[in-house]
């Protein structure tokens, strides 16, 4: 028996960490932007026939393997994916992984891998989840394994693909498909690998602990953040791609007064580069500090951006606007 399954990753357009819990119950009206992106994570899983668990991630080389399920979940290697199979029971089964995102890439790669596997396994395990229940689980398993607070958008991109709003407030977390031509937003985006992978756990908690320690600079920039993703929710509902344009460059602004680290030389210099071939804004995906870029143009200035990106030593990465989500076969 041999059931295999992906997840797409995602590119953060607005509104990014303010999606931790309890951070937006702080700011009303909160909501973070995402496209689902073709860079998809794919888990395998295959019978065996000696009653022993095995995990191989083909991408980072490691391969763990117990005689039960119970000694999985414990800190160390592949420690995410052992704490899913440990959570399922797996029993009798080879689990194959591997992503096509860099890794440390900024572009929720572990959070499509998380749903991958979740979604693998509850096939089958034979056991129907709610998505949000599905979602709910590989939140939480993910959170244990990093030891640090984990946001809520990552995981929807991943379940339901799309371009979409994902609303945050008191009565819960919601996604919205939003009404944008997927193709007009993904000609206008260069996607890039700095080379360098970024802490996004590091980064998110030092956001997170000076927030709910009363730091006033870090409280008005998340209300800065929250209404620069609501200006941008209505430009991309509008197609209004100046203004998109405008917004993003917003967010960075405000996005690196939020903690040391969040930019870097490097990030700064590629960012300058991609602006004098046309780039009308740019920004970090994830927490900062590394990983992934992307900039934003009108479609005939994108083959400029991209050659100064590659020549300012990025790694451009080819990509589509995912419209598909979670899939099982």
């Amino acid at each position: 028996m041999r059931i295999t399954s992906s997840a797409p990753t995602r590119i953060d357009l607005a509104g990014g960490t303010i999606d931790i819990w309890p951070l937006y119950l702080f700011h009303p009206g909160a909501v973070t932007l995402n496209a689902a992106i073709s860079l998809r994570a794919q888990a395998t899983v295959e019978a065996r026939s000696d009653g022993r668990v095995a995990i191989r991630s083909t991408d980072t080389g490691r391969v763990t393997e117990v005689s039960h399920w119970s000694e999985l979940g414990k800190p160390g290697e592949l420690d995410l994916l052992g704490r899913l199979l440990h959570f399922f029971q797996a029993a009798n089964l080879t689990l194959t992984t591997t992503a096509k995102s860099p890794s440390g890439a900024g572009i929720a790669g572990s959070s499509a891998l998380n749903v991958a596997v979740c979604g693998l396994m509850a096939r089958w395990n034979g056991v129907t989840y709610e998505p949000e229940t599905l979602l709910d689980i590989a939140q939480n398993i993910e959170a244990q394994a990093i030891q640090c607070p984990t946001g809520a958008q990552d995981y929807r991109p991943a379940m339901y693909g799309g371009v979409a709003a994902v609303e945050l407030g008191v009565e819960g977390v919601r996604r919205v498909a939003l009404s944008v031509a997927p193709v007009e937003l993904e000609r206008r985006i260069v996607l890039a690998y700095t080379g360098v992978p970024r802490n996004s756990g590091t980064n998110n908690w030092e956001m997170t602990k000076r927030h709910l320690d009363g730091d006033v600079q870090v409280i008005d920039c998340f209300d800065r953040i929250r209404d620069t993703a609501v200006r941008m929710r209505t430009a991309l509902e509008r197609e209004d791609w100046p203004e998109v344009g405008r917004q993003i460059a917003q967010e960075w602004e405000n996005r690196k007064r939020l903690a040391p680290g969040v930019t870097t030389p490097q990030i700064d210099d590629l960012m300058a580069a991609a602006g004098r071939a046309g780039a009308l804004a740019a920004k970090v995906c994830g927490a900062g500090g590394g990983g992934c870029l992307f900039c934003f143009s009108e479609p005939e200035a994108t083959d400029r951006v991209r050659a100064a990106l590659a020549a300012g030593g990025a790694r451009v990465l080819d990509f589509h606007i995912e419209t598909e989500g979670l899939v099982i076969q």
